[in-house]
């Protein structure tokens, strides 16, 4: 059984153990692993509380190590790599009993009156904001609007509120960034046409699991607001999965590209 966590808020409210080591627990999720993104967005928060608040993540690098357990806190050991003037680096690994479950590297800039520009834009094709089927799940609210070969997109935001705290919003974005790739990248997989409701379930063909995240933060935008998540796939290779995703906040702002290699092994026995 996981913990009594209620709500985003408290999953992100660390105990501080020692000098630069943070712990956190988990809520019960149905598969009984710890979910990705949670760690993933732990960690991030055992970084910024070793960063100066005028510094702001633009970028975190994580590996998944092993499956987490919900019934066991989560020790967060984090290493300050560099301070610079414009830039801090840190690295936190993830521990419980068995190991290392993560390790994740991540950078914070201060705010720089730069050049803004942004390429990329808001899809059209995917109806109104919000819209889609209801596929909420614990902390996260999310509407399905595409699923289809090589493509998969919805509406996510986190339940909420969050408050106004740019590291808490930025770790929910962390948090729902780690919804929707595996099911990208394994849209593009053959054997996915036979996943057809209780004759066959992913668990009978394949073996998976994330295997590295990548997240780059281009602009600032509240994760408890709706947001839009579109991820392609970029093929399978070796056993392994690509996809590349962006999120759009409602009004179009491009506030973050996403990046996932997941396993994707067929089962031989």
């Amino acid at each position: 059984m996981g913990f009594d966590v209620p709500d985003f808020s408290t999953l992100m409210g660390l105990e501080a153990h020692g000098p630069d080591v943070f712990v956190g627990v988990s809520p019960d999720y149905p598969w009984g692993r710890v979910y990705g993104g949670q760690v993933v967005a732990q960690g991030l928060r055992a970084a910024a509380a070793t960063v100066d608040a005028d510094r702001h993540v633009h970028s975190l690098h994580a590996y998944f190590i092993r499956g987490g357990r919900i019934d066991e806190p989560i020790r967060y050991e984090v290493d300050r790599i560099r301070n610079g003037r414009s830039f801090m680096t840190r690295r936190v690994v993830a521990r419980q009993s068995e190991g290392a479950i993560l390790n994740l590297s991540c950078s914070f800039q201060i705010r720089e009156d730069q050049a803004d520009v942004q390429e990329s834009t808001l899809s059209t094709d995917l109806g109104g904001v919000g819209g889609g089927t209801n596929e909420d799940w614990g902390m996260l609210e999310r509407r399905g609007v595409c699923q289809e070969v090589g493509r998969t997109a919805a509406w996510l935001r986190m339940v909420g509120p969050l408050g106004d705290d740019p590291v808490v919003q930025a770790c929910a974005l962390a948090y729902a960034s780690d919804d929707l790739p595996t099911t990208a990248a394994g849209s593009s997989h053959p054997r996915m046409a036979e996943l057809d409701g209780d004759r066959m379930t992913f668990g009978d063909i394949f073996v998976g699991a994330s295997l590295d995240h990548a997240i780059w933060f281009h602009r600032p935008a509240p994760a408890d607001e709706w947001q839009l998540h579109d991820f392609r796939s970029h093929g399978l290779s070796g056993g392994r999965g690509m996809s590349i995703g962006e999120v759009f906040s409602a009004d179009g702002v491009h506030v973050a590209t996403v990046a996932q290699q997941t396993l994707f092994r067929e089962r031989t026995r």
